[in-house]
């Protein structure tokens, strides 16, 4: 075999090795994302699965994981559990418990309820039951009808909206200048805003609520929540100037010949070109009013008529803990954020890169 046969024969072989493992290594890959995927979404899944189960279920330790009912069965007028019971011979049957005890119990065969009791000696608490998938939606009825839902998704909606007003006015305001305008001092302004973001918020709590309240008498009121954003927030301020510094000044010094003031620059051509920053602004602005309990827990304690769902729903589970509703209320929470997100994901951090100058 000459020395040109050997590699017309070689290559279709190594192309098909690199091709098989090739496939093989992208399968593994994507087996492994999928696992990774699974063990982070486990607890969500478990919150869906136990927010539908039945109160007796969650006591039941041989019970599934998913939302499922004790099969029952109809005897004599009487309904009751059926369970798998072992047999010495190895078998294993589903018969239904109708006499108890505690060292022998006995069953009869649903199959054939008409042929007699059937004795089985053993302990009948360590039998597995026979269960079939059953869901229920008691818990969130029961949520509904304890909690003003209603006035508190209110409550909720009028707090977010006015805090989205004031935090992107002044964040934009804030922003434009320190993109724009050279500033006196104007980089260690911005330093020392960045550098409120490393306060601890526990280090603040004490003097703002004793301002708010033993000041400003603005405890049961929305005040102390609403007006802070009014001036500000560095994170939102530091995602902005950083947008902002990433669209060229040439365009604003063509708009400044035009005859164009400093704020029709920023309403016609700075936002213009912002959107997707500040529609992200305005998606963080509403998850973190959407979750917000502790200043609500601070101020609105006594006024619960004015309370945002967040805070509403952890009270009722502090209330009553029961895991089921616990699950319940928590994905009440959760469901409006998640599709909120999936409805704006395509602008969410669209065409931003928070720590550089492309646009």
């Amino acid at each position: 075999m000459t020395t040109k046969t050997k590699r017309n024969w070689l290559v279709p072989h190594n192309y098909l090795s690199l091709k098989l493992w090739e496939t093989l290594g992208s399968g593994l890959f994507n087996l492994f994302i999928f696992l990774i995927l699974f063990v982070y979404l486990f607890p969500m899944l478990f919150m869906v699965a136990t927010s539908l189960m039945e109160g007796p279920q969650l006591s039941d330790r041989n019970s599934p994981a998913y939302p499922a009912r004790h099969t029952r069965y109809e005897y004599q007028g009487r309904s009751y559990a059926i369970y798998n019971v072992p047999f010495p011979n190895g078998e294993i049957r589903q018969l239904v418990l109708v006499e108890p005890g505690r060292m022998s119990s006995q069953f009869i065969d649903p199959q054939n309820p008409d042929g007699g009791l059937i004795p089985w000696e053993g302990s009948w608490r360590q039998l597995k039951g026979v269960y079939h998938f059953y869901i229920t939606l008691d818990n969130f009825t029961n949520l509904f009808s304890a909690l003003p839902i209603s006035q508190m998704l209110k409550n909720t909606l009028i707090m977010t909206i006015i805090g989205e007003i004031g935090v992107l006015i002044s964040s934009i305001i804030v922003a434009y200048g320190f993109s724009r305008f050279p500033l006196p001092g104007g980089d260690i302004l911005f330093y020392i805003l960045i550098a409120t973001i490393l306060i601890p918020e526990k280090v603040t709590l004490i003097p703002t609520y004793f301002f708010f309240v033993r000041i400003l008498h603005w405890e049961g009121t929305w005040l102390p929540i609403l007006v802070p954003f009014f001036f500000g927030n560095a994170v939102y301020i530091f995602l902005l100037r950083q947008n902002f510094k990433s669209i060229p000044k040439d365009l604003d010094e063509a708009a400044m010949l035009d005859g164009a003031g400093p704020l029709r620059v920023l309403l016609q051509v700075i936002l213009p070109q912002s959107w997707p920053t500040v529609i992200t602004v305005s998606l963080l602005h509403f998850f973190y009013m959407w979750n917000e309990t502790r200043q609500a827990a601070l101020y609105l304690s006594i006024s619960r008529d004015l309370a945002p769902i967040s805070f509403g729903v952890q009270s009722f589970q502090s209330l009553t803990p029961i895991q089921n509703q616990l699950q319940a209320g928590a994905l009440i929470l959760m469901i409006v954020p998640v599709i909120v997100l999936l409805i704006s994901q395509r602008y969410f951090m669209r065409d931003i890169v928070v720590t550089g100058m492309e646009k």
